[in-house]
């Protein structure tokens, strides 16, 4: 059984140096590594380059298109079995191969994914927005958490396919967020066995701060309501609360002019929210933080669910994102 691991890059040559020095560390050997650069004015060839004599690692450059047809683009060249899809803001620990691998070999799928957690080496805000993407209480545990309210569907991060499997279904679509969902709605749609591996778990890095990660979770947003145009059954009622969060909060604020009391379910989700993060990442610090993290992800999600609502359901507009000229900045 090889691996191939696709990795698209658009000007992060630091991560890539981070994940490729990780991904010397795995116990697992028989793997590749195929860097798709897309199209970025900060390349990481010379990263890349040091590393072709510990890795098998190719690498390619092409025009910006975004991460799904890199992925496309890297798949084209694999060789392995199975592909397995990463970001470039992840680091990989040591055993991760050998647990996908056990995982297969005990039960095979046609496609998996894996949780993802948050490094000792990230700041105390990576750690609260990290917190904010995983924890039950504000995502619902749909990426992997131990509790869920939705099944398992595999994201970019930390996504495994069988090779053959990934041709059939033609990749990834050209949806510019959301990319990773749709391909899942389409694996359970053709009969796949899908899988969450909870020991194949990698460090992941996401935004640095809360401007960047709300423009993220903003179209993510955005993404459902584009997903639930294309499929209309893959609404669930998960995928709701965080907008009814956001109008329900702003509603109970609107009430505390007149009733200061109204503010007391937002100052116990506070107080929830900051025993669980300070319990779970073991740093009150960063649980103060969760705090505002916790309310970025809900009111970001939220109010780019509402706008794609009266967008593409009500206006009849055609799929869109935000942020597209200065999504990385």
């Amino acid at each position: 059984m090889q691996f191939s691991l696709i990795i698209p890059v658009y000007n992060r040559p630091q991560e890539v140096d981070e994940l490729l020095e990780s991904l010397t560390q795995q116990t697992f050997k028989d793997f590749e590594v195929i860097v798709v650069e897309d199209g970025s004015s900060l390349t990481c060839r010379d990263v890349v380059k040091r590393y072709e004599a510990q890795l098998k690692v190719f690498y390619f450059i092409k025009p910006n298109s975004g991460p799904g047809a890199s992925r496309n683009y890297g798949a084209e060249y694999a060789n392995g079995d199975y592909l397995i899809i990463l970001d470039s803001d992840c680091i990989i620990p040591p055993y991760y191969l050998t647990e996908v691998y056990m995982e297969l070999s005990n039960n095979p799928c046609d496609a998996f994914g894996g949780p993802d957690r948050a490094h000792d080496s990230f700041t105390r805000m990576q750690k609260a927005i990290n917190y904010g993407m995983t924890s039950f209480f504000t995502t619902g545990g749909i990426r992997g958490g131990k509790k869920q309210l939705d099944k398992f569907y595999p994201r970019s991060f930390n996504m495994g396919i069988r090779a053959d499997v990934f041709n059939k279904l033609n990749g990834f679509s050209d949806m510019r967020f959301g990319e990773d969902i749709d391909f899942s709605i389409r694996l359970y749609k053709a009969g796949c066995k899908v899988r969450l591996f909870p020991k194949a778990w990698v460090f992941h890095k996401r935004r640095v701060d809360l401007r960047k990660f709300y423009k993220q979770v903003y179209n993510s947003g955005i993404a459902r309501i584009n997903l639930y145009k294309k499929y209309p059954e893959s609404l669930k009622t998960v995928h709701l609360l965080p907008a009814v969060f956001t109008v329900g909060t702003l509603f109970l604020v609107l009430c505390s002019i007149f009733c200061i009391y109204s503010l007391i379910p937002i100052a116990l989700y506070c107080l929830l929210i900051l025993l669980d993060a300070t319990i779970s990442n073991k740093s009150f610090i960063v649980g103060l933080l969760a705090i505002p993290a916790a309310f970025t992800q809900l009111f970001g999600y939220g109010f780019g669910f509402l706008k794609a609502v009266w967008q593409r359901i009500i206006r009849g507009r055609n799929e869109f994102n935000a942020f597209e000229k200065n999504f990385y900045k």
